[in-house]
């Protein structure tokens, strides 16, 4: 313990700590701030009905050919649309994964993102 009461952590390396900390917190904001503003566009049923999101994981766009419209079924546009759209907030989701990863080395860092 040192004179004050606290515990001595060794002075140069708690400033050390508190600068990687500061660091790692600038590199979680860039990384955040990119990956809002990037897009992640899926096509499905082959380019049938296309789904665009972004990185804060909501839908943005939505294009669905007009030949895949058929009034007698419409279960396989809900399907399609569904699909595309899970798919497009996936590659958001994987991809912010991966460039948490990278920041963080592997380490389970629980309720970052």
């Amino acid at each position: 313990m040192a004179k004050n009461g606290m515990p001595n952590f060794g002075g140069g390396n708690i400033n050390n700590l508190m600068k990687q900390a500061q660091k790692f917190q600038k590199q979680m904001e860039t990384m955040q701030k990119d990956l809002e503003d990037k897009k992640f566009k899926v096509s499905v049923g082959g380019g049938a009905v296309t789904a665009v999101a972004n990185g804060k994981k909501e839908l943005l766009d939505i294009q669905i050919k007009p030949e895949v419209v058929d009034p007698d079924d419409v279960e396989m546009l809900q399907d399609l649309i569904i699909s595309a759209c899970n798919e497009a907030l996936k590659k958001a989701e994987n991809e912010t994964a991966n460039e948490m990863k990278k920041i963080t080395g592997g380490l389970n860092l629980p309720g970052m993102f």
